[in-house]
């Protein structure tokens, strides 16, 4: 016979004798009950990414909505980024250093998914000082995830031989790297064989035998490559007590500011959509996800925590080194989209090539990205030109494509069909609202968002933070 407290616990529904079983609820029932119903998440991120090649604007745009930021985050990439603000007149340049550190309230935060090349991160921080008090006390709000993975001189040496090399086998299909070796320092990453910035501040000796083969590794595939083990250790002994001060669980430190207290977090993305290891014209990017994805790997946010995602588009478009690009203007136009835009790598210094306006390209990112709203900067290069241009479809052989091709041989064949709207041929700088702005100005504006059907939330006429209108 089956005891009282048994009996007490049974919970089918079945009758017994004709009278049905009640439940008892067990104290848990409420408990579990909650846990079954999902809550909204406390706080999001809001993420900036670049909607194109890079060079969008990005770090204008991080600047601007660091302003009322309680932590600003770098998600990926590493020093081949290169992102410009300028404040108070004073123009600064970050590669490593999330754009945000010029908010002396907010803690900036560098991701497990950033590679991190320590004398560029420290010579980066120092040449900023010079220019300006902006950066005074950086040491003090910035955070780096102990899972970040470190870049090694190296490695830059081994991304110079990887292109000379390319271009002794093709002229011409070297993939125009920046030469900082974040490629080599994925490609540790993904063999397994990397180094982390917590061996780096753990016991130097067992990380000393890890970098020395390391090395091996890399002298084996490249047997010309040169490395002063002794004196890069050296160095990297000191680098390491500098570093100490700054590192943290990069998990927990993101657990604790997505559950706890509200606060304000934005994410900065380095290099842009069409740069995507995975949705970029490959092989011509870089080597990590620059898209939405890399938020969530590389600073370890759940995808529910996630919130609006800016799009950053250039008035026109832009890329730097070589691949296709389908409305590039060799021609009058090029050259004045150049030298209007100031238009030289941050990083390299490189001349970018600019063409017009590719939408095709656009709603492709917003495909893989959702965009919430674009920022769209740079309107004021176009204020000379009488007519401006727009790519609107791609075609191949006479047959239209219904979307951006993943090949990159039809892409270099395409051909653009356009939409010509009317210039302004008037200065936009001066403008502060969207009414400001010249009625061709608006219209250009309009049909942009119609076309991409995302709304767009900010519009650049200039290069300081005053020159950035806001919509709603």
């Amino acid at each position: 016979m089956a005891s009282d407290s048994s009996v007490a616990n049974v919970r089918e529904t079945a009758s017994l004798n004709g009278e049905p079983v009640v439940k008892r609820p067990r104290d848990s029932d409420a408990q579990d009950t909650s846990l079954r119903t999902q809550k909204e998440p406390r706080n999001k991120v809001t993420v900036v990414l670049g909607a194109q090649w890079g060079d969008e604007g990005k770090g204008k745009v991080v600047d601007l909505l660091a302003m009322d930021a309680d932590i600003v985050c770098r998600c990926q990439g590493g020093n081949n980024a290169g992102h410009t603000v300028v404040v108070d007149s004073v123009e600064y340049h970050f590669h490593l250093l999330p754009s945000g550190v010029l908010n002396k309230k907010a803690v900036s935060f560098i991701g497990n998914g950033v590679v991190i090349h320590l004398p560029g991160l420290f010579d980066e921080a120092k040449k900023n000082l010079l220019k300006g008090n902006g950066l005074q006390g950086w040491e003090d709000r910035l955070k780096i995830s102990d899972r970040a993975h470190i870049v090694f001189d190296f490695h830059q040496a081994v991304d110079c031989i990887q292109e000379e090399q390319r271009q002794q086998q093709k002229e011409g299909k070297n993939l125009g790297t920046t030469k900082k070796g974040i490629g080599p320092a994925y490609s540790s990453k993904a063999a397994r064989n990397g180094l982390r910035v917590c061996d780096l501040v753990s016991d130097f000796k067992v990380f000393e035998d890890k970098f020395r083969m390391l090395v091996e590794h890399f002298r084996t595939m490249y047997p010309k490559l040169y490395v002063d083990i002794d004196g890069e250790l050296e160095q990297l002994k000191l680098y390491a007590e500098k570093l100490r001060p700054l590192v943290t669980d990069g998990v927990y430190f993101m657990h604790k500011a997505l559950t706890g207290p509200s606060k304000k977090i934005l994410v900065e993305g380095a290099n842009a959509a069409l740069l995507d290891i995975d949705f970029g014209t490959y092989p011509f990017v870089t080597s990590s996800n620059c898209t939405v994805g890399g938020v969530c790997t590389g600073l370890g946010v759940p995808p529910s925590h996630v919130g609006h995602v800016y799009g950053v588009v250039k008035a026109y478009t832009t890329r730097v080194g070589v691949g296709a690009f389908p409305t590039e203007q060799n021609n009058e136009t090029g050259e004045l989209l150049q030298s209007r835009g100031r238009e030289f790598g941050v990083t390299t210094g490189r001349k970018r090539r600019c063409g017009w306006l590719d939408l095709i390209l656009v709603r492709y990112a917003h495909m893989v990205n959702g965009f919430s709203a674009i920022a769209l900067t740079k309107l004021d290069i176009l204020d000379t030109l009488p007519e401006i241009k727009v790519g609107v479809a791609y075609e191949v052989d006479g047959q239209s494509l219904p979307s951006f091709p993943a090949n990159l041989d039809v892409l270099t064949r395409v051909s653009v069909d356009y939409k010509t709207l009317p210039g302004w041929c008037c200065s936009t700088e001066a403008a502060r609202s969207f009414d400001e702005l010249p009625s061709e100005a608006q219209d250009y504006i309009h049909y942009i968002q119609k076309f991409l059907q995302v709304p767009v939330k900010w519009v650049g006429v200039g290069k300081s933070r005053e020159n950035m209108i806001k919509l709603f």
